[in-house]
């Protein structure tokens, strides 16, 4: 019953990982850009990810042949990397150029992104606590961003 309960809950747990781990970028990410210039100190946290992945992935065994990698998969993945990338060097330089309190509920503004796309292009259900979360969030942005 524990295991069950674990493995139901286990995206949540994961999920305020994320944010957490979010938040702790957000705050080291400004101090290294006081101190480096804000593309180079993506590059600097691109390769740090890049040695914790393949130390996470060679550790749990993960490790696949590129040829049962399906094309689809493949592209998206790399599609994903490129819209990561882009991502992180406008955080960083907004960083470096605004307060982490200002930038980080900004770039938040992308789960409201994600819910509309995910509606429009994966077919995801409208409801309205979905709509009024977002709804939520975007005036919360909308109240810091103007502060």
């Amino acid at each position: 019953m524990a295991d069950g309960l674990v493995a139901q809950q286990g995206w949540q747990l994961f999920a305020l990982g994320s944010a957490g781990f979010a938040a702790l970028t957000a705050i080291l990410g400004k101090l290294g850009v006081t101190e480096v210039n804000s593309n180079l100190a993506t590059l600097i946290r691109t390769v740090v990810i890049l040695g914790v992945s393949a130390a996470l992935v060679t550790a749990r065994g993960e490790w696949e042949s590129p040829g049962k990698i399906s094309r689809y998969g493949l592209l998206m993945l790399t599609l994903s990397g490129v819209a990561t990338g882009l991502s992180w060097l406008c955080y960083y330089r907004a960083l470096a150029m605004a307060p982490a309190s200002l930038v980080a509920p900004v770039d938040k503004l992308s789960v409201v992104l994600v819910m509309v796309l995910a509606v429009a292009l994966l077919g995801e259900p409208l409801t309205w606590k979905l709509a009024l979360g977002g709804a939520l969030i975007t005036a919360g942005v909308l109240v810091i961003a103007r502060a």
